[in-house]
């Protein structure tokens, strides 16, 4: 291989942007199998619980349904090329239309939710790797285990009692308080709100978005917690820092300018991984908060088993989960040198 660093670069990011391309076709086309194996007639449900079995026919063939599997997965992906998800057999709206609707306010709520992963666990991680296996620790971990336990659907029921209902500190459920009425430009309802010189609508959609964004942070802080407190830990048993100290380094100051630095990487991996699967994990989140996204989209095309829904909603999702870990993957070789030598010697 060169020894030229710019072409070294380029084709390791090719080769990631290749096996990413042969991941989506991967996951679309074992979606496209599990979709058709669930139970019920699609051509049924787009013709209308009363069609006559001709109408029922005449549907199948007009959606091609009436074609072999391997005809149906080679249609679907000509159209993918040509950027058409085909158009859902329920509503009769473009694929595309329907979730370029509510894909922004998934994603307004899971980058809350990532906010609050980040600036929450981080500290926390350095206290616990600060303190190994004192009270200090012990305690952190202990509440860790106790958040990343608690059942999604009850912490969201106990947070909306506790924090909305008895003590009235957040709104718990919707997008907007009555009163407020933000034109629709972007589907994020902070952003829609900020760009018509509204931010008291921006703080209000604010407001609504915590108590969810907390419940759908809180599994996935956990995982993040164990992977930045190890981190820490081995960085901290470094011998260069043992000797700074020594010297008498203020900790402070080893923290932020050798610690954290040293220990990010494997959480900056994690936060891209964790991006793509808070956008399918919010489904549940999206339910119980009255709230219309990605995750609430894909539920009603399961149940329907409306094929291009279905397709369109993970592929959006799987897309979304491959762009987030290939930029991690570019940020970490701009980060560090060092992992850069690694990834292309």
């Amino acid at each position: 291989m060169s020894n030229n660093p710019a072409r070294q670069t380029t084709v390791f990011l090719l080769r990631k942007a290749l096996s990413s391309v042969i991941t989506l076709v991967g996951l679309s086309v074992f979606v496209f199998l599990m979709v058709k194996l669930i139970p019920g007639d699609e051509a049924r449900v787009a013709a209308g619980e009363n069609a006559t079995a001709a109408q029922v026919e005449a549907v199948r063939k007009s959606l091609g349904l009436d074609q072999p599997f391997f005809l149906q997965l080679l249609g679907f992906f000509g159209r993918l090329l040509r950027g058409d998800l085909g158009t859902s057999i329920t509503t009769h709206i473009a694929v595309t239309q329907g979730i370029a609707q509510v894909l922004p306010q998934t994603i307004e709520l899971v980058l809350l939710a990532v906010i609050i992963v980040v600036t929450v666990v981080t500290p926390l991680a350095t206290l616990s790797a600060l303190h190994r296996d004192g009270p200090t620790d012990f305690t952190v971990k202990l509440l860790v285990i106790i958040g990343a336990a608690l059942p999604t659907f009850w912490l969201a029921l106990l947070l909306q009692y506790a924090l909305g209902t008895l003590l009235g500190l957040v709104p718990i459920s919707g997008r907007l308080s009555r009163g407020f009425n933000v034109p629709t430009r972007t589907g994020s309802v902070v952003l829609d709100s900020l760009l018509a010189g509204n931010p008291l609508a921006a703080w209000d959609g604010l407001q609504h978005l915590i108590l969810p964004a907390i419940v759908l942070a809180l599994p996935f802080g956990a995982q993040l917690y164990r992977v930045m407190r190890a981190e820490l830990v081995q960085v901290l048993a470094r011998e260069h820092l043992t000797v700074a100290r020594a010297k008498g380094v203020p900790q402070r100051v080893l923290v932020w300018r050798h610690v954290l630095p040293n220990a990010i990487g494997p959480g900056m991996t994690l936060v891209g991984i964790q991006f793509g699967a808070m956008v399918g994990a919010a489904v549940l989140v999206e339910s119980v908060f009255g709230l219309v996204g990605v995750g609430s989209y894909l539920t009603n095309a399961v149940a329907q088993k409306d094929t291009f829904a279905v397709l369109g909603g993970v592929l959006v999702i799987g897309v979304l989960v491959v762009v987030s870990n290939y930029i991690v993957d570019v940020l970490q070789l701009v980060r560090d040198p060092r992992l850069r030598a690694g990834q292309l010697g």
